[in-house]
């Protein structure tokens, strides 16, 4: 019988020990969830309505200690674990809103009777979900998917598996059919027998590029549905005529909040060079601000890394950058699983902190000469997640932002997720997408009625 322990990364102390799920509990959750799909796909959208009304009610009464959790399990501060609460409660009420509208039939003319397209849910969804946004990355998943009529078993990392239970009894509260949602604390190697189950037809994961493609050749090989939100290199993009000190502010916050460990964060800084110097000053002169403390405390702005593998991890990126040439502009510093921001200056398309994804608080700033290779360096990389382009002329960035490969394009903005429009990548950033109307037929069938 195996055990997953959830240690607090900011003290290192062990918070709680869960026993892992058996094989037979598995086969017995897929069963209730296979039960409840067939009352759930029927259920009428007033209730779904109701239900997620109440969920995100359920959400803001108990925000604090959600918050809470979070924060002892992944070491994020407390306030953005407070946002993180307040944002997956708005998107429970978007969906609320709007899950008519989203799966309204459309009349085709043909030469028949009628035809006409109409949605209708496929069945138990396994979600497989990260540790960085511990709630949020469930719910842009679930939420959509229930909103469907899907029914959910949702796989959380094992160091949050405190939050996965939380959301589990939040479902319950809100007042949701028993077994729409289910947690379920397995190892991997449970989650071929979970795929190849026939009452189970789709799978969504969000995760890095290895645990991205171990999951895409189960689904391939059991011929089941797939979304796959991995890893991103985003370029933060500033160019000669951007706002130098707004570009600062919002690509530290972009590269620092969560410590680095963002998915869609910026991560390959790419500067003009008649203002790099000024940028670089700019953002060294924030850095005060964004000193590793105690999470739990309201007015630190960067928490510990999640584990000591991951701080280990961006250790040894950023020193093989510096033997492969970068120009380290920060002196490093660390404590276990806190670690001071990393600046590296002169990162070269050869170097590691270019190439791979960095999940971290380090930024790695490239020089160019113009727009044009800006954009040529922001498309050397084998993802295509995210991207942000800083200029003061608007016209001349929407055009540039139309020739980057991503999935999602902010301009003088840094990017973030928001339930209005779809989030997914391309590439080795994976494919599918979470969120909107696109999210929500991710899984569903999209059927043809014809009648002459």
């Amino acid at each position: 019988m195996s055990y997953f322990i959830s240690t607090n990364p900011y003290n290192l102390q062990p918070i709680e020990e869960y026993k892992c799920h058996t094989f037979s509990e598995v086969l017995q959750k897929i069963t209730f969830a296979d039960v409840s799909f067939q009352n759930w796909k029927s259920t009428s959208s007033a209730h779904k309505s109701d239900c997620l009304i109440k969920l995100a009610a359920v959400l803001r009464k108990n925000k604090t200690n959600y918050a809470a959790i979070i924060t002892a399990e992944m070491g994020k501060p407390i306030t953005e674990s407070l946002a993180e609460i307040e944002k997956c409660a708005s998107t429970c009420e978007y969906y609320a809103n709007n899950i008519d509208t989203f799966i309204e039939s459309k009349a085709i003319q043909t030469n028949a009777k009628k035809t006409y397209i109409l949605y209708q849910p496929l069945g138990i969804i396994l979600g497989i979900m990260p540790w960085n946004f511990p709630f949020w990355q469930v719910f842009r998943f679930v939420i959509p998917a229930i909103s469907a009529g899907n029914t959910v078993l949702l796989k959380h990392a094992p160091n949050v598996t405190g939050c996965s239970l939380a959301i589990e009894k939040a479902f319950k509260e809100a007042g949701f059919d028993d077994f729409v949602y289910q947690s379920l604390i397995i190892e991997n190697d449970l989650t071929e027998s979970i795929l190849q189950d026939f009452r189970v037809k789709g799978v969504s994961l969000t995760g890095s590029e290895k645990a991205g493609s171990a999951v895409a050749s189960l689904a391939g090989k059991y011929l089941k549905k797939s979304v796959l939100e991995l890893g991103g290199s985003d370029p933060f993009i500033v160019l000669k005529d951007a706002d130098i000190q707004k570009a600062a502010k919002l690509g530290i916050q972009s590269r620092l909040q969560n410590a680095g460990q963002v998915c869609v964060s910026a991560k390959r800084f790419i500067v003009e060079e008649t203002v790099k110097e000024e940028f670089v000053q700019a953002i060294l002169a924030q850095l005060a601000n964004w000193k590793p403390n105690d999470p739990t405390s309201p007015t630190t702005k960067m928490g510990p890394l999640a584990r000591i593998d991951l701080a280990d991890n961006i250790e040894r990126q950023y020193r093989e950058a510096i033997i492969q040439g970068a120009k380290s502009l920060t002196n490093f510093d660390r404590e276990n699983c806190l670690m001071y921001p990393m600046i590296l200056d002169n990162v070269t398309p050869e170097s590691i902190a270019f190439s791979e994804e960095t999940f971290g608080p380090l930024i790695a700033i490239s020089t160019v000469k113009n727009d044009t290779q800006a954009i040529e360096l922001a498309k050397k990389t084998t993802f295509g997640l995210g991207a942000s382009i800083f200029s003061a002329d608007i016209e001349k960035a929407e055009k540039l932002a139309l020739e980057i490969n991503a999935g999602i394009v902010f301009v003088n903005d840094l990017v973030k997720s928001d339930p209005r429009f779809p989030i997914g990548g391309i590439n080795h950033s994976g494919y599918g997408r979470e969120l909107s109307y696109f999210g929500m037929h991710e899984f569903m069938n999209v059927k043809v009625l014809r009648i002459s």
